[in-house]
């Protein structure tokens, strides 16, 4: 029985014009786990299904091309969209600084994963969780609740997925504030006996092999959680700063770094399940011998890119600020805790900058993020203060509220020099700074507090940095940071064309692909700087893990690819 008010005049409708009136009609609740089809049946029997709503419809005119507006299933044509719901996470019925008491008496229902399950006499008590927070919500089923029978017949294991509906009550124990008391609960999905994720402890490095479920441990599922902070906080820092997001290229022809340890991207291998039966002499050479680049995909060789930067600059210098945020490649091998294959790279360009500049963007880009993450995963930053670095929360909190130092390089060497430790790798002006000089630096020498190193000697770093006055540095910066050591590395870019040039030159590198980037020194070339964060070490200096392949959802790395 609907009641519409609608116009006396007559309406004339054109093909899939529409109409909005209001009308009282019955509306079935949409089913709790089937978010994007609200009018099905609803899941639960007793759920108010024929209560009346008011609500607006729309009624929309069919094509001419159907006289009674049914498509050839007999469907009418037109039919709405059903409304997205976001879903009630297990995060929000905890959450608030009351842990959830406020919603004591409510009725709702949740989705999940069974954490843990035990049966007394008259009780059982299961823990479910959604992923949206480190804690699970328990639910209390006595035996007349509706689908206990599963329970009882051992069919809700460990890992199943469950729908539960019930009302939240304050809890007896002392682990939790409430807890929901069970009305009805549904087995979604059972889960086999031989699911290797028990309440039991099990390594990381047992996990790695197993990294399609591990997001379902509390560790891993901590890590994802202040990974997305970390994410979101990058986003919502430049796009607050009026930089803009530039989506740089994958697949280059060029090297960035000139370490020459790239992936090559090629079509002269065939493709699919002929790869690995392909005999070498299929692929195509010239008369001398060599690979013949003429027939590959880009009529050249082409390679995963290792950085974004070179492109990044092309945007920089037209739109003054810019960001990429995207995946890198490096075909290091390397099987060591600190190295991956595959690993994304945050790196933000200023145009009309100088160190000075970078290095402060640097400095309040990193104080951002901690920040955010302190603010917004508490929880989970406790787990990890508990279980992975004791002092972790600390730490974090000197970052934000210490003010960042910076000593040159040649000071860092003295510095080192004079150090009453013995180092594994020789200290010496001109050489690299390794992990452990690194890390003696920011821990020990200055108690902790993030450091920036600038002006290096120009042989250890690329060629696109700007020569200093001195002929012998470059202004190039690595922000170093307690338990990781570099985290951030940046520079003042060489805008001087004939610099550029004759850089190119003493590196043998060859010009001729560069040229675009030359051509960016010809047209209106401007002081610009920038840097590279790699994010994975973020994530690590933010939870304390010590494995890299530990921070990303899929690690790549020499002789594993696997998920």
């Amino acid at each position: 029985m609907a009641a519409a008010f609608l116009p006396a005049t007559s309406l004339r409708l054109t093909p899939f014009s529409t109409l909005r009136f209001l009308s009282f009609f019955p509306i079935s609740n949409p089913s709790p786990y089937s978010l994007f089809r609200p009018h099905r049946r609803p899941l639960f029997k007793d759920s108010p299904a024929n209560s009346r709503r008011r609500c607006f419809c729309t009624a929309t005119s069919a094509s001419p091309s159907s006289s009674d507006g049914k498509n050839n299933h007999g469907n009418r044509l037109g039919s709405k969209v059903g409304e997205f719901r976001k879903k009630l996470r297990i995060a929000e019925v905890k959450g608030g600084e009351d842990e959830g008491l406020g919603r004591v008496g409510q009725s709702l229902s949740v989705m999940g994963w069974v954490r843990t399950l035990r049966s007394q006499s008259s009780v059982t008590f299961i823990e479910i969780n959604d992923g949206s927070c480190l804690s699970n919500l328990q639910c209390v089923m006595n035996p007349e609740a509706e689908g206990y029978d599963q329970v009882e017949a051992g069919s809700v294991l460990t890992g199943a997925s469950v729908s539960v509906q019930g009302t939240i009550v304050a809890s007896q124990g002392s682990k939790q504030k409430v807890e929901l008391k069970v009305h009805k609960i549904i087995l979604v999905g059972k889960c086999d006996s031989s699911y290797p994720i028990q309440k039991k402890r099990v390594s990381r490095e047992f996990l790695r092999t197993k990294a399609h479920l591990r997001p379902r441990t509390n560790t891993f599922g901590a890590v994802a959680r202040v990974r997305n902070t970390l994410a979101y906080a990058t986003h919502k820092f430049f796009q607050e700063s009026g930089f803009v997001w530039v989506a740089s290229p994958i697949i280059t022809a060029s090297d960035c770094e000139g370490a020459g340890e790239q992936f090559c991207v090629t079509t002269l291998i065939p493709s699919s399940h002929e790869t690995t039966n392909t005999s070498i002499d299929a692929i195509p050479k010239t008369k001398g011998g060599l690979v013949d680049w003429s027939q590959d995909f880009f009529g050249k060789p082409a390679f995963l890119t290792v950085s974004g930067q070179l492109n990044g600059e092309t945007y920089a210098t037209a739109l003054s600020d810019i960001y990429t945020f995207g995946p890198t490649f490096r075909a290091e091998n390397s099987n060591t805790s600190r190295h991956l294959a595959e690993f994304w790279m945050i790196e933000p360009e200023l145009a009309f900058a100088d160190l000075d500049d970078d290095m402060a963007c640097a400095t309040a880009y990193l104080q951002y993020v901690v920040k955010c993450v302190l603010d917004n995963c508490k929880e989970d930053m406790e787990f990890f203060d508990t279980w992975i670095e004791k002092g972790i929360i600390h730490r974090l909190s000197d970052v934000v509220e210490k003010e960042f130092l910076q000593l040159s390089y040649t000071d860092a060497i003295e510095l080192l020099l004079k150090a009453n430790k013995k180092f594994e790798f020789p200290v010496k002006w001109g050489l690299d700074l390794q992990s452990e000089h690194e890390r003696y630096i920011t821990e020990e020498a200055f108690g902790g507090r993030p450091v920036i190193i600038r002006d290096y000697p120009k042989e250890i770093k690329a060629f696109y940095m700007r020569e200093n006055d001195d002929g012998k540095t470059v202004a190039a910066m690595d922000m170093l940071v307690p338990r990781v050591g570099e985290l951030i590395g940046g520079s003042q870019r060489e805008e001087r064309l004939q610099v550029l040039e004759a850089r190119l030159d003493e590196l043998k590198l060859d010009k001729e692909s560069y040229w675009w980037y030359l051509d960016l020194r010809r047209y209106g070339s401007v002081p610009h700087a920038g840097f590279g964060l790699g994010f994975e070490r973020l994530v690590q200096f933010a939870t304390g893990i010590d494995n890299i392949r530990d921070v990303i959802p899929f690690p790549r790395s020499p002789g594993s690819a696997d998920f």
